[in-house]
């Protein structure tokens, strides 16, 4: 490798770290201070899971599994759709718990399916009372942009790093001979498991996105579970959340405008650089959705000036905050109303009708 490939490489990975940590400690303290934080924070979680499934290759519309979540389905569930809202209840639990718990044995165990006898709460979304407190990333981030100053340290230092990023490869890589073996043998999985466990110590002092990269690629890579392929994307949020972040990032949002070719490329440290550049895209995503919901916020707000002290039109207006299309069923479960009186609310605040392919009526924000 000539010195002016490996600076171009290790500048790329560079910049792309730089830019995923800045990106996630933005969208963190702009929602962290939000009044619609936790309706924003549904929503991601719907949007999340039904990413997850388009990046390993199936369609689940989010109207679909809004209508399962809400138990309205209008037709029995798909294998799709029962997984999509497997995640969904996944990142319920995990952001219901403090941000080491996903982490843990007993987190990854309860996430993977495993001792769920043990669990007695409900799997709903808590308020997350924690401060908001991005200056990790910033500081880490900083530290990366005053080493670009000098190219040649750049050079040095990223190439280590990369050296040893990288490296989780040959040691956890199985054999082919075994590799058969290894997809059928329970125990096998747990061992797959605790390699890629040793991962979190060994990477526990890099910068929160690149540990975060790492952890997912190797998940991927080490074959750690084939029940749960969706799972080393959220444990990868999880651990950007244990590194500072106050919310659960939606990482498969942002993968999911990462080609294909890219995220499952032959070349380890391009699909890092993937991966990186999909946490820059869902925090870019996450902004503007965010952004989109507070201005309709604004304006279905002003609908409810001069109306009764009684009126029901606020408690809808939470309601549409916190799920991406709400149906005529949904509003008369929640409010109590009519199904005419529903579609009369639904109009005041003039929402914008999303029916799905002609089966029901919903409604979401313009």
């Amino acid at each position: 490798m000539t010195y002016e490939f490996a600076l171009l490489k290790a500048t790329r990975l560079l910049r792309a770290l730089t830019r995923a940590g800045e990106s996630l400690a933005r969208l963190d303290e702009r929602v962290s201070r939000s009044p619609i934080r936790e309706g924003f924070l549904q929503r991601q979680n719907f949007h999340d899971a039904v990413s997850s499934l388009w990046v390993d290759g199936e369609l689940v519309h989010v109207e679909d599994l809004v209508l399962h979540d809400a138990r309205m389905d209008i037709r029995a569930p798909t294998n799709e759709i029962v997984n999509a809202h497997r995640i969904l209840r996944a990142r319920r639990l995990m952001e219901s718990h403090p941000p080491q718990w996903a982490l843990s044995d007993h987190g990854i165990d309860l996430l993977r399916g495993k001792n769920v006898q043990s669990q007695s709460a409900p799997l709903k979304l808590v308020s997350d009372e924690q401060d908001a407190d991005p200056e990790e990333p910033d500081d880490a981030q900083d530290a990366l942009a005053d080493e670009l100053a000098e190219m040649d340290a750049v050079l040095s230092r990223s190439s280590a790093i990369v050296a040893d990023a990288l490296s989780y490869r040959v040691q956890s890589e199985p054999s082919t001979d075994r590799l058969a073996l290894d997809q059928s043998d329970e125990e096998s999985e747990e061992e797959r498991l605790h390699k890629w466990r040793k991962l979190l110590d060994r990477y526990s002092d890099y910068p929160a996105p690149l540990q975060a990269a790492i952890l997912l690629d190797a998940w991927r890579d080490i074959q750690v579970s084939d029940r749960s392929p969706w799972l080393g994307r959220q444990l990868a949020a999880a651990s950007l959340r244990s590194n500072g972040l106050t919310i659960l990032p939606a990482l498969n949002s942002g993968l999911r405008a990462i080609h294909r070719e890219r995220r499952h490329s032959h070349d380890q440290e391009e699909r890092l650089i993937a991966i990186l550049d999909g946490m820059s895209e869902a925090a870019e995503l996450g902004m503007k959705e965010h952004d989109r919901l507070l201005n309709g916020k604004s304006r279905m707000e002003r609908r409810l000036i001069g109306k009764r002290s009684n009126s029901r039109l606020p408690d809808l207006v939470e309601l549409v905050l916190a799920n991406p299309v709400v149906s005529t069923s949904m509003i008369v479960k929640e409010l109590g109303t009519t199904p005419q009186g529903a579609m009369v609310l639904a109009n005041q605040l003039e929402l914008r009708e999303v029916t799905g392919r002609g089966r029901f009526r919903a409604w979401g924000i313009l």
